[in-house]
């Protein structure tokens, strides 16, 4: 039997990384072979070791980046280190691989899509949440220093501005690394990426996909390890001696704007009467005294502890909420930045269909509670699934030119712009940049501080059991 060499790349945080262990375990067991290029961080390394994963490392660690906080004008700097780190790690680690999966920051997945096109190694591109994937009933999300002009209101132009955002700050380092290696240079780096058929490894559920005209999406279900791992003996010890705690963890956010944000959580936690659990995570929390109705814990089994605690506080991270989401335990959402004020918006929006259809889960939600954070829009219907067919790039060639035509002056006319008699809003892009709207920027605990817990009334979102695409077949993660 020939066995399928299958390299899974990315460069992101703890969120992009665990759902690969969980794709890859799912293809080991089918008895393929897995690899991953990731970021060279320990914890990292770690997980993919227990699922009998090896890590190639690329490029710089993710934690030691995100907790430096680079300012936003080295984005294209860094940005060329990253795609030409991929193009020299992911070309040896892509040798006699047949297929690349490309998720993570839009650079990383560009380079590792370049290289999978120069060995001619068929690739699909994969995102763990859909705000970077283009849509007519959407803002796209602004990019470090460059915020989208308020004044514009329609969101197919600002999906146009988001294009030429990304090749202004990628284009360029883009195309030198593929001219390094005689490739042809990409037109539009964002649709380069996105490709025809991207695949949206989130649960349909908690974030069901509403059909675009211009993107054949694969919504494959949430890519979830079941994690078999025993919850340390303090923990076990801590939660066997009282009621059940609150959880609080803000996973990889470093925080650097809340330097007290563990003791306003601890703070507020016991004002309700709980006893909290403190996940340390990037931002470092530490215990604030040395009371006993407290517990600082490092990397632990979230399946397990979830299922035993009173309440989840966390960032809103995509893995963080889909997993508090399936233990059926209320959430406090406290987004930070990028795709979380979104994940905060759905467990808030879940919560208002109280008594709505009911999906192939189990669907009971009191209320989800956004805690003084932003409520994005919610999807109310999902697109149709179609069957993953890996590689086909477009180099910003037919999706592009899809989009630029759903902006000609008949689209205009329908959406209400042309007939009004006034000029298109991306004319006015511009104008001066203001600050980015509301709910695109981060809500720290701090401003929760009267009352994190009373205002949340349980979430308990029952989903069904996480999925993954492997091959042309949908099987479940168990």
């Amino acid at each position: 039997m020939h066995e399928v060499r299958v390299l899974l790349s990315t460069y992101g945080s703890r969120g992009d990384v665990e759902p690969l262990a969980g794709l890859a375990a799912r293809l080991r067991g089918l008895g393929a072979q897995v690899r991953v290029c990731a970021p060279p961080d320990e914890d990292f390394a770690q997980r993919l070791a227990e699922v009998g994963v090896p890590l190639i490392p690329v490029g710089p660690s993710a934690r030691a980046l995100t907790k430096a906080a680079p300012p936003p004008a080295s984005l294209p700097r860094r940005a060329a280190e990253l795609i030409a780190g991929q193009l020299d790690t992911v070309t040896e680690a892509a040798q006699g691989c047949e297929v690349l999966v490309a998720t993570g920051a839009l650079p990383a997945a560009a380079g590792a899509l370049s290289v999978a096109e120069k060995l001619g190694v068929r690739s699909v591109s994969v995102t763990f949440q859909q705000l970077t994937l283009p849509a007519p009933h959407r803002r796209p999300l602004a990019y470090p220093g460059r915020p989208l002009p308020p004044e514009v209101t329609d969101n197919e132009a600002l999906w146009e501005l988001d294009a030429r955002n990304a090749d202004a700050l990628f284009g360029e380092a883009l195309n030198t690394s593929r001219a390094s290696v005689g490739l042809p240079p990409v037109e539009n780096v964002r649709d380069y990426v996105v490709g025809d058929r991207p695949w949206l490894a989130t649960d349909p559920v908690l974030d069901p996909w509403r059909k675009s005209p211009d993107l054949d999406v694969v919504q494959t279900g949430a890519w979830l390890l079941p994690d078999g791992r025993p919850l340390p003996a303090d923990l076990t010890a801590f939660l066997q001696a009282g009621a059940p705690p609150v959880y609080v963890g803000f996973g990889s956010m470093p925080l650097h704007a809340a330097a007290d944000i563990g003791q306003v959580a601890v703070e507020a936690v016991r004002a309700q009467g709980r006893r909290v659990v403190v996940a340390r995570g990037w931002a470092g929390l530490a215990p604030v005294d040395d009371r006993d109705d407290c517990l600082v814990v490092g990397e632990v089994n979230q399946q397990a502890l979830f299922g035993r605690v009173a309440a989840v506080v966390h960032h809103g991270g995509a893995g963080t909420t889909t997993t508090a989401a399936r233990a059926g335990v209320p959430q406090v959402v406290v987004p930070q930045l990028a795709d979380q004020p979104y994940w905060a918006g759905r467990v808030a929006g879940a919560g208002h269909r109280r008594g709505a259809r009911r999906s192939h889960a189990d669907v009971r939600v009191p209320v989800g509670r956004s805690a003084d954070g932003p409520r994005p829009e919610d999807p109310r219907t999902s697109g149709g699934r179609g069957r993953p067919r890996p590689h086909r790039r477009d180099v910003g060639g037919r999706a592009a030119a899809a989009r630029r035509a759903r902006l000609s002056p008949p689209a205009r006319t329908e959406s209400g712009h042309a007939a009004h008699g006034t000029p298109h809003p991306v004319a006015a892009s511009s104008s001066p940049r203001r600050p980015v709207p509301s709910s695109h920027r981060p809500a720290v605990l701090p401003s929760c501080r009267p009352a994190v817990l009373p205002s949340c009334r349980p979430a308990a979102c029952r989903l069904p059991p996480a999925t993954a695409v492997t091959g042309l077949t949908r099987e479940p993660l168990t």
